[in-house]
């Protein structure tokens, strides 16, 4: 994925401020797209691809904070750089807190934003490229039949086959059966990638050879 593709969202409801930001962004080679107020961002269909978003702090109607909270509700990932005129520290402090990537005071530095919206945009990129390799692991694990989880949830754990053999209750080379259908329908080469791909997911090893399995895995 490439982050100069990205698309900034400038939320802001002083018009000529819009303006400038577009000229200045579009000019950078960023898409721009410019909203007068949190509810007309909202009522936008909703951005699969990479972008975030250039945020006014204090607005009428719904604020930054509160746009934040809700996009944080809805699960939207675009990260934030967020604008104010007023240099309220108590509420930068809050909006780092809950994810922000920077908190730039009016008049704007056009090299502080710019930089701040590279680190935006690579930023959900690479959120973007963690969340697609997730759902592919998903997938292929979802392949896998109750007694080739079995067998792979104890081939994490770092038992050798005659071992697992021994935990479920199954002969030595049925363990191998499985283990080799459960590298297949992974599409990986390795126990190591193998580990790897369940980490991603939330599927880990304790040192007592337990297999947990985190609760943000769907």
């Amino acid at each position: 994925m490439e982050a100069t593709a990205a698309t900034v969202f400038i939320i802001d409801d002083d018009s000529s401020v819009r303006k400038g930001l577009v000229r200045l962004l579009r000019s950078a080679g960023w898409n721009a797209e410019a909203f007068a107020s949190a509810e007309a961002f909202l009522a936008r269909p909703d951005h699969e691809d990479i972008g975030c978003i250039v945020l006014d702090l204090c607005m009428p109607g719904m604020s930054g904070q509160q746009l934040q909270d809700l996009l944080q509700e809805r699960n939207i990932v675009l990260p934030i750089v967020f604008l104010t005129g007023q240099g309220d520290v108590a509420s930068s402090v809050v909006a780092m807190k809950k994810g922000a990537v920077d908190f730039l005071l009016k008049p704007i530095d056009s090299h502080a934003l710019l930089q701040a919206i590279s680190e935006a945009t690579l930023r959900h990129a690479a959120a973007l490229e963690k969340s697609h390799d997730i759902a592919s692991i998903d997938a292929r694990m979802a392949r896998l039949s109750t007694r080739e989880r079995e067998v792979m949830e104890q081939v994490l754990t770092g038992r050798l086959n005659k071992q697992i053999a021994g935990v479920l209750g199954i002969a030595e080379k049925t363990v191998k059966v499985h283990r080799g259908r459960v590298m297949a329908k992974m599409e990986v080469h390795s126990v190591a990638q193998l580990v790897h791909e369940c980490e991603l997911v939330g599927i880990n090893s304790d040192s007592r050879g337990t297999v947990q399995t985190s609760a943000a895995v769907r």
